[in-house]
């Protein structure tokens, strides 16, 4: 996730990489008269995959389903025309080859200050990527990046945001363009509370900085990141594990995702606290170093599941070897 970021670099001042190049909705829902009231009941709903032939349970739009398994992430340099160029690199043909990955949840940003005549940027073309994923049985996470200069108009971003055919949202928590620390972590905590007012009963997803660069690597980077008020703002939390970008000594996907996630836990004061992990730079990554991202997660419970920054700079060895990570999300584990 990046607003206009620089290269990364080996000394990880950021966490941001160099972009580059509804729930479900799995068509008509199965009626079977009282059958479906029973399962309603039971909390379980059947659908039927557009287009896709494939039959199983939904997850659930706005909830901590989303979160579960395997996901991959999409950034406006990719898939819009105005900060991608005429032929951006991320098209609807691609949702179906994130289906084809075991993919279960895209990560779409879907607004950027960058085009501030646009509170959601290229509607049309953002509705026909959503479409698509819903089409071939993803759920669609939206994000976006405030920089909180101007908390109002952020907040109105995030809330067209919301409006969307979307399972979900997150907020990009990295920008450092207020400078004073104290008054970013004001300004921050202002938009999430006005945030969780104007969505109460939504499960909201807070993608942060790694706790590893913010305490480790570069203190005076973001000093007194509020961890424990982002956690009682937000349901989930998406730390920004890039490894790829890190010295030696942190560049290994086992040690630096897990202490990431026993970092965060431990400045939250929350060790059952929901945690889903954003791996990467994608081809940046070995896929040994991959490997290890998963076998973190696997020694740590309460971990959601988890992705790879991003789906364009990805490969197919990648999601195979975090495939494991499909399990954790129930409804779409059987899917394919």
């Amino acid at each position: 996730m990046a607003d206009n970021p620089p290269p990364p670099i080996a000394t990880g001042d950021a966490d941001a990489p160099l972009p580059r190049a509804g729930s479900r909705r799995w068509g008509r829902f199965v009626v079977a008269g009282l059958l479906v009231v029973a399962l309603l009941t039971a909390g379980v709903v059947w659908a039927v995959g557009r287009g896709s032939g494939h039959e199983g349970p939904v997850a659930q739009p706005w909830t901590l389903e989303p979160y579960e398994g395997l996901g991959a992430w999409v950034d406006a340099f990719d898939w819009s025309h105005a900060l991608g160029g005429p032929a951006p690199v991320v098209d609807e043909h691609d949702l179906a080859a994130m289906a084809a990955e075991g993919i279960q949840t895209v990560y779409l940003q879907t607004s950027h200050t960058g085009v501030p005549d646009q509170t959601v940027l290229e509607k049309d073309r953002l509705q026909g990527l959503i479409d698509a994923a819903h089409e071939h049985g993803l759920s669609v996470m939206a994000w976006y990046l405030p920089t909180l200069e101007d908390t109002d108009a952020d907040l109105e971003r995030l809330l067209a945001s919301a409006e969307l055919d979307v399972d979900g949202l997150a907020v990009d928590v990295e920008s450092t363009a207020v400078k004073d620390p104290a008054e970013r972590n004001a300004r921050l905590l202002e938009l999430s509370a006005a945030l969780r007012r104007a969505l109460p009963d939504k499960v909201i997803g807070a993608i942060t900085l790694s706790a590893v660069h913010l305490q480790v690597v570069n203190p005076s980077y973001w000093p007194d990141f509020p961890w424990a008020q982002v956690a009682e703002d937000y349901d989930v939390l998406l730390p920004m594990a890039y490894w790829s970008i890190r010295l030696p000594e942190w560049r290994d996907g086992n040690r630096y995702v897990g202490e990431n996630i026993d970092r965060i836990r431990a400045a939250t004061g929350r060790p059952d606290l929901p945690i889903h992990v954003i791996g990467g730079i994608a081809d940046g990554v070995t896929v040994e170093q991959v490997q290890g991202m998963l076998a973190a997660i696997e020694a740590r419970d309460g971990v959601l599941g988890a992705s790879l920054y991003d789906w364009a700079t990805s490969s197919p060895q990648e999601w195979a070897a975090l495939s494991p990570l499909r399990e954790r999300n129930p409804a779409g584990a059987d899917q394919r």
